[in-house]
């Protein structure tokens, strides 16, 4: 319980931060004024390169702010950072665990670091992973963790010391939707138990609507702050369900977003999500959907119709659609089998990372891999580029079986990795001119490839800055740019918009969809279950083999009952994990 009298977690008034990249300055923080109220948990939502994590990092007493004022708890940051460090938790976007060290030695390193007295350690240590569920491995290193358990860990560090404000930079982005929910019970648990200030950024709309309040970041400058309703109360009358029985909600979804009353539409399920650009009667007689025409029914609007439409709003290039991705003279048109995966494995030592997983994937199939953190994704993906042998089974990649012509495979895919996996310490335009030539790209045909890129990705203001030190939504942007470079047939992109914002989230979707629709194959791993709606197949994994495959559709059915009448793939991905532990005598 927070008293009336207790100061701002946090309050600044005409904040200002610059940054110098090459000869360009960019203003990260433009004259924010802004109080965070204790007791809460704030959401600081905004695009990629709003501000949202050089806020923190002011806040945390990392930054020097170049203007205004920043008070922490009612003590001057500028004058006082040590004093603020000794009374928050800051846990940044990528936290330092140190892998080589087991659970125990990095909570026992960070109690050293805080000076923690031994005293205090054991009933501390105790509370906290009970708390973070990971009371059963403190003896496991930290780099054979999983995902989600490593976020959870870095959690755990980070409160080894009781804060009384709690920085959050991202801490759900990569982790799967169990992980999610448990991270987010452990906030609301500090919150409400302990009296915790949380303020959390994150890529996530849905966690925004859990906040008590919502901060909206935008090209350094405040847009709004209050609660989630107060941003999307003004779009009543605006929000509908659309379904057309004879048109794909796929190809429903782009051509409801190339409409004049049609402000943004996004696939919801079974449906299409629309927000209309006006209050009123939604006209879309000029779909052409046949006899069985269209179905509209009105909807709540949410937090993320308000922030896609504020954003389109401010949003200084409009967005221009880029060029559709010109294809291959040679690609057929049928819907072979272009992927076929029969009874694979992949061991290390005695640990089976993928265990007798078989799938198709047929030509021009937008086909989604889910699972938990440590299900074998990312393992699956590598072997099918052709980076990792396989320990049995069959691969077979675009008429080619890896076993005896990987490199042939490789030159018909791209291929954009889970983790960032270009050059730091090059530009994005070196990047880019390095990965043309990789591809044999000359003359004229690179220097196209890469205007395009730099244009359709929106890198032309970072072309001279380090890509190590881009925002990690615009590393997403370069990398998926780079897969693309060669114009190849068949596209992996495993957690393509993991960190991303959803504005750019819809432009890569946006994108995947064209490749599709012209006879690109496109094998996709997501941790946005909104997003698994967009895929046409898909399989769910967990510990190396398959739990459920089919369409989106037949997944979420399986887990209609009287309570979840219309469940989401969430609600799928969550029960089916469950089941798995049940049946394995594991906690969920």
């Amino acid at each position: 319980m927070v008293n009336a009298g207790s100061p701002a977690a946090l309050a600044c008034h005409g904040l200002g931060k610059t940054f110098s990249s090459g000869s360009r300055v960019i203003q990260a923080l433009d004259g924010i004024d802004l109080t965070v109220t204790p007791g809460r948990i704030t959401g600081l939502i905004g695009p990629d390169g709003a501000g949202k994590t050089t806020l923190m990092r002011l806040a945390a007493g990392l930054l020097r702010a170049d203007a205004g004022e920043l008070r922490v708890l009612d003590l001057d940051v500028s004058r006082e950072p040590l004093a603020v460090q000794s009374v928050i938790g800051y846990m940044p976007q990528r936290f330092g665990l140190y892998e080589d060290l087991s659970v125990q030695e990095n909570l026992d390193l960070y109690a050293d670091l805080q000076g923690v007295l031994a005293v205090e350690r054991r009933g501390r240590y105790a509370e906290l992973l009970h708390m973070v569920g990971l009371a059963r491995f403190t003896a496991r290193l930290a780099g054979r963790l999983s995902g989600g358990m490593k976020q959870k860990l870095g959690l755990a560090c980070t409160l080894v010391r009781p804060p009384r404000l709690l920085l959050l930079d991202e801490p759900t982005v990569g982790v799967d939707p169990v992980s999610r929910r448990e991270l987010w019970a452990i906030v609301q648990r500090l919150v409400r138990e302990e009296g915790v200030s949380v303020l959390l950024s994150t890529a996530y709309l849905d966690e925004a609507e859990r906040c008590d309040e919502v901060i909206l970041l935008h090209q350094g400058r405040l847009l709004g702050q209050g609660t989630p309703a107060s941003f999307s109360e003004p779009l009543t009358g605006r929000c509908y369900l659309v379904n057309a029985p004879t048109i794909p909600k796929r190809r429903l979804q782009m051509r409801l977003t190339a409409l004049p009353a049609v402000a943004d539409a996004i696939i919801q399920g079974e449906s299409v999500r629309v927000v209309a650009r006006a209050v009123g009667p939604l006209d879309l007689s000029s779909l052409d959907a046949g006899p069985a025409g269209v179905e509209i029914r009105p909807v709540v609007p949410n937090f993320e119709d308000a922030f896609i439409i504020r954003l389109q709003g401010e949003h200084d290039a409009t967005t221009e659609e880029s060029p559709p991705l010109p294809m291959a003279a040679t690609m057929a048109n049928d819907d072979a089998a272009v992927i076929r995966v029969d009874r694979v494995q992949r061991r290390f030592g005695e640990f089976y990372a993928v265990k007798d997983v078989s799938f198709e994937v047929r030509r021009g199939e937008i086909f989604g891999l889910l699972g938990a953190n440590g299900a074998g994704k990312s393992t699956t993906f590598r072997m099918l580029c052709g980076l990792l042998p396989a320990s049995g089974g069959q691969l077979e990649v675009a008429g080619h079986d890896l076993r005896h012509a990987a490199a042939q495979a490789r030159g018909r895919i791209g291929y954009m990795a889970q983790r960032f996996s270009l050059y730091g310490n090059l530009t994005v335009a070196q990047n880019l001119r390095f990965f043309a030539s990789a591809y044999g790209l000359t003359g004229q045909r690179r220097r196209e490839r890469i205007r395009w890129a730099l244009d359709g990705f929106d890198l032309e203001r970072y072309a001279d800055m380090a890509s190590g030190d881009l925002p990690l939504g615009y590393k997403q942007r370069l990398a998926m740019a780079a897969a693309l470079m060669h114009e190849p047939d068949i596209l992996f992109l495993d957690e393509p918009t993991s960190g991303v914002d959803p504005l750019a989230r819809r432009e890569f979707w946006h994108r995947i969809n064209l490749l599709a629709e012209q006879g690109v194959t496109v094998l996709v791993t997501t941790h946005f279950m909104d997003e698994a709606n967009y895929c046409d197949r898909l399989v769910i994994m967990a510990d190396g083999e398959v739990l459920a495959q089919g369409t989106p559709a037949e997944t979420k059915a399986r887990f209609r009952d009287a309570e979840r009448s219309d469940p989401t793939m969430e609600d799928a991905f969550i029960a089916l994990i469950e089941q798995r532990a049940q049946t394995a005598g594991e906690p969920a």
